[in-house]
């Protein structure tokens, strides 16, 4: 098994805020990530493949296909936007990194397995200092 990884970057908005709380719960909670005009990152999302390397190409997947995939799966969606609501596939969501990570999984893996890989990982880097690892259900 081999395992190849693809990064890419988007800037978007977003604001932590639960509908069913006041005010003073979701600032006790998320601060100012709760900031009513929200505030924005400039994010990471590094995928990582797994398969078997097919013995005509050398690939598990052509990065190029993988490439690809994000942009039109993910990141043409959300990139300048605000994840609140500019992007279909989030409405309803409270878009913390954790919820959007499982989100693009959901999006990617199904692609990357027409193209005869597996999604292994997702990353989704937020900050410098913040991000989280989804490795699907």
């Amino acid at each position: 098994m081999v395992y190849i990884q693809r990064r890419e970057t988007f800037s978007a908005s977003h604001r932590l805020y639960n509908t069913t709380w006041s005010d003073a719960e979701n600032e006790a909670v998320f601060g100012k990530c709760s900031n009513y005009y929200g505030h924005g990152h400039n994010f990471q999302l590094i995928v990582t493949v797994k398969g078997e390397v097919n013995p005509d190409t050398g690939f598990v997947i052509n990065l190029v296909d993988l490439k690809t995939i994000m942009m039109e799966e993910v990141i043409q969606h959300v990139d300048h936007r605000n994840l609140n609501v500019d992007v279909p596939f989030l409405q309803g969501m409270l878009p913390s990194t954790e919820n959007l990570a499982i989100a693009f999984w959901q999006r990617l893996a199904p692609a990357i397995a027409l193209n005869g890989a597996e999604l292994h990982c997702i990353r989704l880097i937020e900050t410098e200092n913040n991000f989280v690892e989804y490795y699907g259900v």
